[in-house]
């Protein structure tokens, strides 16, 4: 068992340099209905079914350094390729590297383009200031996806082997956001992994999420495991067996 904001220390020492950030591609993909994507690498967590965790395990793979200005110029480029007005950051968790992360917003959403900010909301949980930082871009097309791990800390201990007591944090997260200004169930909401979950545990988060605010409990993003081949290799190196899961060339429109 281990400690995320330990591990995030030891992450950024490998993918920080000042305010550049550790990329290893750009592209576009599918989800959101058509999305610009920078991946970055590492991450605190150690999810067991993670379908990037070649890239968010291991830091020290071949990348390259990017501030938050080249960073930008890629996925611009991009989308103005594809004609694409949705751009985020993918792969690792973008939290890390937090200075670089505001500064790539500010210059996202001022050319109008849409940020959507997937994260396991770890840092914002922890750190008031982080939300409240996010928290100035309500209004300017931004939309920041908090990726529960589970429905309980049970849960979120079996599924990332972190310690139990995280999975509140994860919870905080969505607190310390809309305390910042973010509009719950709009610029700020719950993808939940159930995967792993019984009927008894998404009563039990939608619970919890209606305790924070009632729009967070009526906009969950029900997310579930997909059947990559190296997620497969994964699950048997972990031995996790998920309760639903989809093939790639079978995911049901609502996930995509």
């Amino acid at each position: 068992m281990y400690d995320p904001l330990t591990l995030t220390q030891i992450v950024e020492r490998h993918v920080l340099r000042n305010n550049s950030r550790k990329y290893y591609r750009f592209r576009v993909d599918r989800w959101y209905g058509g999305i610009v994507t920078g991946d970055v690498i590492g991450c605190n967590l150690r999810c067991k079914f993670c379908w990037s965790w070649r890239f968010s395990w291991n830091y020290n793979i071949k990348g390259e350094y990017l501030d938050p200005y080249q960073a930008f110029r890629k996925l611009d480029s991009l989308a103005k390729k594809t004609g694409i007005r949705q751009i985020r950051l993918s792969g690792g968790e973008p939290t890390i590297g937090f200075n670089h992360l505001v500064k790539l917003i500010d210059l996202v959403v001022s050319e109008g383009y849409h940020f959507v900010l997937e994260t396991n909301g770890i840092l914002l949980g922890l750190s008031k200031d982080y939300a409240k930082k996010l928290g100035k871009f309500s209004g300017s097309s931004i939309e920041i996806r908090v990726s529960i791990k589970g429905t309980s800390p049970e849960e979120f201990t079996m599924l990332t082997n972190a310690k139990p007591e995280y999975w509140y944090i994860q919870i905080k997260s969505l607190i310390n956001l809309i305390e910042a200004g973010l509009k719950p169930g709009d610029e700020v909401y719950a993808a939940v992994m159930l995967s792993f979950s019984d009927e008894k545990g998404l009563r039990r988060i939608k619970r919890v999420l209606a305790a924070i605010d009632k729009s967070l409990e009526e906009n969950i993003d029900k997310e579930y495991v997909i059947l990559y081949k190296h997620v497969i290799e994964l699950l048997k190196k972990t031995g996790l067996k998920p309760r639903i899961a989809f093939k790639p060339n079978n995911i049901p429109k609502e996930m995509i």
